[in-house]
């Protein structure tokens, strides 16, 4: 049998399975009842667990009692616990690897546990979400080439309070590349071990370019922004090695997919198709260091299939009822998958095989069908727009900026969006929102600050009841923006130490801490 022989037996496996798997996930609902009792048996097996009072037969109404949701704070205890070598405190035996969270808001460093089981997880569901891709587009080709991930780096730190055992520390994507398959290291994986363990960007950057100009790259992954950059830098060493090219199909010919998730992609996806190539398919996946969530199953806009038979146990908390400052009063507000409704906004909670039980992420979903589940990702719970009572969500931002630079015929490279509070020194007699704005370099004419901030007035009051409500009854002032010069937001994530790899930027807040460091940035 040649080649294309094996290729094309591969490729007929590899649909049949891509089927069959989304068949699967659609036709088991009772799976998330299965996983909860999975889950609760071993999580009776802990010294942590047992003494909440999680026992391996219970149900989960008497789960709802006695389990509150809790945010990390509350088992950071446990952690340190585990970290120092502890067995069977959140998950039975001990832990090896820990995920320091990168974090989008303000606060200490998370070390979010990764057992054994957990990296079987994020596995499965990495599986999954190519034969979703596979199956939606009827075309396994994606495997027929090398994988380029745009991560972050996968050198882990030692933890030497684990002594004599050995524990390491990192991020998730550097955790998850040092536990790949063998078969999907040998074949698909890129830029390789060495390169994936620099921790300098640009140098990295300048490797994965020399590494893949020549490589048969057909699916690429990463954060938006990141990806612009590898693409420009890619052109670049083209042009120098008299292989000029408009977009990355010019270098890659069998580039097919762009796999993206983690951060809104709308205000970036004119450049994407320029910096991709037009037949480059984008397919849109929800992963956090808790967890893969949700993994795009169908056509665009409908929503993410929800991962509900991966081994995570999900509740929702509708957004309503949700208060941070009495998690523990929440129990009962919380609902199982079968309990959720189409249209509302849900804090979502997780139990997972790292231990995390009853686990408030700090995310908000919600759900656009239930059966089969799809959800949209549309922002944090501490990540809003809610100073002054408005409840604007980061979804609503980020839809109303696309709206105006749209209407604008204009490109944002980044922005961000704070309050500003009354205060009669200044002569503040009013809260107002501020926009931070940095438009892509080479746009002209700029728009005026004074017509952008009318127009994201109108789409604010239009996306949004509560908003709209401030606005009209005098309660908030209308908004202004800043426009910043290019480089001002890349001059502030490399003070913060978030530049390159899986860092994302915070595009609104209830206070100035951001805001506040912006205008820092811009003075120096």
């Amino acid at each position: 049998m040649n080649l294309k022989d094996l290729y094309t037996l591969g490729a007929s496996v590899l649909a049949a399975a891509a089927a069959r798997r989304l068949r699967q996930v659609t036709a088991a609902p009772g799976h998330q009842h299965q996983i909860f009792s999975r889950l609760t048996r071993r999580l009776a097996a802990t010294s942590h667990w047992a003494e909440a009072g999680v026992t391996a037969t219970m149900n989960y109404p008497r789960f709802q009692e006695r389990i509150a949701p809790h945010s990390y704070e509350r088992l950071a205890p446990a952690v340190e616990r585990m970290k120092r070598g502890e067995a069977d405190v959140l998950w039975p035996g001990r832990c090896a690897h820990f995920a320091v969270s990168s974090g989008t808001t303000a606060g200490r460093t998370k070390y979010l546990p990764i057992t054994s089981a957990m990296l079987d997880h994020f596995r499965q569901a990495g599986l999954d979400s190519l034969l979703y891709y596979a199956a939606r587009t009827g075309n396994p080709s994606v495997f027929r080439g090398r994988h380029l991930f745009l991560g972050g780096s996968s050198a882990l730190s030692p933890l030497p309070e684990m002594a004599p055992h050995k524990a390491y520390a990192g991020d998730l994507s550097g955790i998850t590349a040092l536990n790949l398959p063998a078969w999907v290291e040998k074949h698909l994986y890129e830029p390789g071990a060495q390169i994936a363990q620099m921790t300098d960007w640009p140098a990295k950057l300048a490797a994965i370019v020399r590494r893949t100009s020549t490589v048969n790259i057909t699916m690429l992954a990463g954060i938006p922004s990141w990806v612009l950059i590898l693409a420009a830098a890619l052109r670049h060493h083209a042009a120098a090695h008299d292989r000029s090219a408009l977009h990355l199909q010019e270098i890659w010919p069998n580039l097919e997919c762009f796999v993206h998730g983690g951060v809104p992609i709308d205000p970036f996806l004119g450049e994407l198709r320029a910096a991709l190539g037009p037949t480059v398919n984008f397919h849109e996946v929800y992963p956090a260091s808790e967890g893969f969530i949700a993994a795009q199953a169908d056509e665009p806009g409908l929503g993410l299939r929800l991962m509900a038979n991966a081994g995570i146990f999900y509740e929702f908390i509708p957004l309503a009822d949700y208060d941070e400052t009495r998690l523990e009063h929440l129990g009962r507000k919380a609902v199982p998958l079968a309990g959720v409704q189409v249209g509302v906004d849900y804090a979502l909670v997780m139990t997972t095989p790292a231990g995390l039980a009853r686990y408030v992420i700090g995310d908000i979903v919600r759900f656009t069908s239930t059966e089969p589940p799809r959800l949209l990702y549309v922002g944090r719970t501490k990540l809003q727009l809610s100073a002054f009572g408005e409840h604007v969500i980061e979804k609503e931002v980020t839809d109303a900026l696309l709206a105006v630079t749209q209407r604008h015929a204009c490109t944002i490279a980044n922005f961000h969006v704070a309050p500003i509070f009354v205060n009669a020194a200044t002569g503040q007699h009013r809260g107002q929102h501020e926009w931070w704005i940095e438009l892509r370099s080479g746009t002209t004419p700029a728009p005026m600050p004074a017509r952008l901030a009318t127009d994201l007035d109108t789409e604010l009051q239009r996306l949004n009841d509560d908003y709209e409500a401030k606005r009209l009854g005098g309660g908030l002032a209308p908004p202004s923006v800043r426009l910043v010069a290019p480089g001002t937001f890349e001059h502030w994530q490399r003070r913060q130490g978030k530049w390159g790899g899986q860092h994302k930027m915070p595009r609104c807040r209830s206070d100035r801490t951001i805001a506040d460091e912006l205008a820092l940035a811009v003075a120096s």
